[in-house]
């Protein structure tokens, strides 16, 4: 089996080609960087330029799966000219994908894609499950829509779709998790705001077990890539600091505090999102990591 992954090489990427190689899959990787192509027996590099529409169509030769994982991080000042790039850097590259193929002799059978919680609006009291019709009003809510409205056109060519709306990824070789960790081990740690906004996480392994399970058993639809037991910010907060040894003595941080150091984009720390990861599981997907305790004794080492 062959599948071509977009985000290789990133965060989530380099996790599920590992897991990929583990059960005998090649991968074909799609990327924007010549420097980064690399042609072995089992992961084979090919170059795209989704701003100037180009791609070289070979990725798709054998191929039954795409795991679609691109887009530019949100985790970056939201000015008007970023969060243009934010929503292109993932519409354009499904649209790319999708035209190569409607004109393309091809074997591309099914596409899994990243998607994210930020489809949920902000609440403190609901959970939120994948048929929920309520859509977040904000920059995020839009970013999501229209992520996965690109998705969905690949059923007009007769491929099945699968969605991973992902929440909080801990992991510690990047992501959010260090930039959250590493205040707190040095005595800097505080809870945003009132610390009762839900933070739906899901371990990095788990993640990338859970593309290659759904690939693996063929389901399709939209799934809540998150651990079954969110947190809040204030457990998230003081979990992490008992791991560590450490007590949270800082003064909570103001929401005003925050918007105006980081503008708009400040909403990625005080959104709440409860989201339900139920269908997954009734799927017979099994977590590793199904509490934060758990989570956090594999990615903060006992210190000796």
């Amino acid at each position: 089996m062959k599948v071509l992954i977009t985000g290789a090489t990133g965060l989530v990427g380099q996790q599920i080609v590992r897991l990929c190689h583990q059960s005998d899959i090649d991968v074909n990787y799609l990327t924007t960087s010549k420097n980064k192509i690399s042609d072995s027996s089992n992961y084979t590099g090919y170059y795209w330029n989704p701003e100037k529409g180009e791609i070289d169509i070979k990725c798709f030769e054998n191929i039954e799966v795409i795991i679609n994982l691109v887009g530019a991080t949100v985790a970056k000042r939201w000015t008007s000219a970023y969060k243009q790039e934010i929503i292109e850097s993932r519409i354009n590259t499904a649209n790319l994908l999708l035209e190569n193929l409607r004109n393309a002799k091809h074997s591309v059978r099914h596409i899994i894609s990243a998607s994210a919680i930020g489809i949920y609006p902000d609440s403190f009291q609901n959970y939120y499950m994948e048929d929920s019709e309520e859509r977040d009003a904000g920059f995020l809510g839009e970013v999501v829509t229209k992520w996965e409205d690109a998705i969905q056109q690949f059923k007009t060519i007769g491929i099945n779709v699968s969605v991973l709306r992902i929440g909080l990824v801990l992991s510690n070789e990047g992501g959010a998790f260090p930039k959250i960790a590493k205040p707190i081990q040095y005595g800097l740690g505080a809870i945003f705001g009132n610390g009762k906004q839900w933070q739906s996480w899901i371990h990095i392994q788990d993640l990338a077990r859970m593309f290659i399970f759904v690939m693996q058993e063929e389901l399709t639809g939209v799934f809540n890539a998150v651990g079954p037991n969110p947190v809040s910010n204030k457990k998230l907060t003081y979990a992490i600091a008992e791991k560590v040894n450490k007590k949270i003595v800082l003064p909570n941080v103001p929401r005003l505090t925050l918007k105006l150091f980081l503008g708009e984009m400040h909403t990625l720390l005080f959104s709440s999102q409860r989201v339900c990861s139920n269908r997954i599981s009734s799927s017979g997907f099994e977590f590793e990591y199904d509490n934060i305790v758990s989570a956090l004794d594999d990615l903060i080492p006992e210190k000796s």
